[in-house]
Protein backbone atom coordinates (compact mmCIF):
# COMPACT_ATOMS: atom_id res chain seq x y z
CA UNK A 1 0.00 0.00 0.00
CA UNK A 2 1.18 3.71 -0.99
CA UNK A 3 0.37 6.34 1.04
CA UNK A 4 -0.60 9.67 -0.30
CA UNK A 5 2.29 12.43 0.61
CA UNK A 6 0.44 15.94 1.19
CA UNK A 7 2.19 19.19 0.25
CA UNK A 8 2.21 22.07 -2.24
CA UNK A 9 5.19 21.83 -4.70
CA UNK A 10 6.91 25.17 -5.94
CA UNK A 11 8.85 25.73 -8.51
CA UNK A 12 10.73 29.13 -8.82
CA UNK A 13 11.98 30.73 -11.86
CA UNK A 14 15.91 31.94 -11.27
CA UNK A 15 18.18 34.28 -13.13
CA UNK A 16 21.93 32.77 -12.89
CA UNK A 17 24.63 35.47 -14.87
CA UNK A 18 28.32 36.64 -15.28
CA UNK A 19 29.30 38.96 -12.99
CA UNK A 20 32.93 40.13 -13.43
CA UNK A 21 35.16 36.77 -12.36
CA UNK A 22 32.08 34.73 -11.25
CA UNK A 23 28.12 34.20 -11.32
CA UNK A 24 25.39 36.10 -9.51
CA UNK A 25 22.37 33.99 -9.18
CA UNK A 26 18.80 35.23 -7.46
CA UNK A 27 14.83 34.05 -7.48
CA UNK A 28 13.00 36.75 -8.62
CA UNK A 29 10.18 36.34 -6.49
CA UNK A 30 12.40 35.87 -3.25
CA UNK A 31 15.07 38.73 -3.94
CA UNK A 32 13.16 40.87 -0.98
CA UNK A 33 13.52 37.10 1.21
CA UNK A 34 17.46 37.08 0.66
CA UNK A 35 17.06 34.46 -2.06
CA UNK A 36 20.15 35.72 -3.97
CA UNK A 37 23.59 34.17 -4.17
CA UNK A 38 27.09 33.60 -6.41
CA UNK A 39 29.62 31.14 -7.69
CA UNK A 40 32.33 31.13 -9.08
CA UNK A 41 31.19 28.76 -11.93
CA UNK A 42 27.52 29.20 -13.47
CA UNK A 43 26.68 25.25 -12.07
CA UNK A 44 28.22 26.57 -8.17
CA UNK A 45 26.07 29.35 -8.81
CA UNK A 46 23.13 27.24 -9.63
CA UNK A 47 23.61 24.63 -6.66
CA UNK A 48 24.14 28.02 -4.11
CA UNK A 49 20.57 29.43 -5.12
CA UNK A 50 19.03 26.22 -4.81
CA UNK A 51 20.05 25.59 -1.21
CA UNK A 52 19.14 30.03 -0.59
CA UNK A 53 15.74 29.20 -2.02
CA UNK A 54 15.56 26.06 0.24
CA UNK A 55 16.31 28.26 3.16
CA UNK A 56 13.98 30.96 2.59
CA UNK A 57 11.12 28.97 1.80
CA UNK A 58 11.81 26.86 5.37
CA UNK A 59 12.64 30.15 7.06
CA UNK A 60 8.67 31.65 5.88
CA UNK A 61 6.95 28.35 6.99
CA UNK A 62 9.23 28.50 10.55
CA UNK A 63 8.03 32.14 10.94
CA UNK A 64 4.28 31.28 9.38
CA UNK A 65 4.50 34.22 6.32
CA UNK A 66 3.31 33.16 2.95
CA UNK A 67 5.49 31.46 0.25
CA UNK A 68 4.49 33.74 -2.37
CA UNK A 69 2.76 32.12 -5.42
CA UNK A 70 3.11 34.90 -7.60
CA UNK A 71 3.64 36.66 -10.39
CA UNK A 72 2.98 33.57 -12.56
CA UNK A 73 6.04 33.89 -14.63
CA UNK A 74 8.38 33.29 -11.71
CA UNK A 75 6.59 30.82 -9.14
CA UNK A 76 4.85 28.06 -10.37
CA UNK A 77 2.45 26.18 -7.41
CA UNK A 78 1.02 22.91 -7.67
CA UNK A 79 -1.34 21.17 -4.88
CA UNK A 80 0.77 17.60 -5.09
CA UNK A 81 4.60 16.70 -4.60
CA UNK A 82 6.88 17.47 -7.37
CA UNK A 83 10.31 16.49 -8.30
CA UNK A 84 12.02 19.46 -10.69
CA UNK A 85 15.09 18.38 -12.41
CA UNK A 86 17.67 20.89 -14.03
CA UNK A 87 19.43 19.59 -16.77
Amino acid sequence: MHEQVQGKSYVFTVVVEPDEDRWHAYAPALVSQGATTWGYTREEALANIGEAVRLVVESLKEHGDPIPDEPADQVLVFDQPRVAVTV
